[in-house]
């Protein structure tokens, strides 16, 4: 009984330097990051944001067509 509970603790034990070893490579490789400027995070975020305006005017418009089409479809 008391080998397991060694052995559980020493798991344990292995756990945790595992994970502390982990966050201290994470911090290290955080640190290599090469960050965009402000100005061009914003710039790509606004085009993002207007081709999105443009495709959802896009399907709206044509989503609009072709149910009128098949309105009249319909009625005929």
């Amino acid at each position: 009984m008391a080998n397991q509970t060694k052995t559980k603790n020493q798991v344990n034990k292995n756990m945790k330097d595992d994970f502390i070893a982990y966050l201290k490579s994470v911090k290290l490789e955080w640190g290599k990051i090469s960050w965009p400027p402000k100005q061009q995070v914003f710039v790509e975020t606004l085009y993002v944001i207007v081709v999105t305006f443009v495709f959802t005017i896009a399907i709206l418009l044509m989503d609009s067509i072709f149910s009128g089409i098949l309105k009249l479809l319909h009625l005929s």
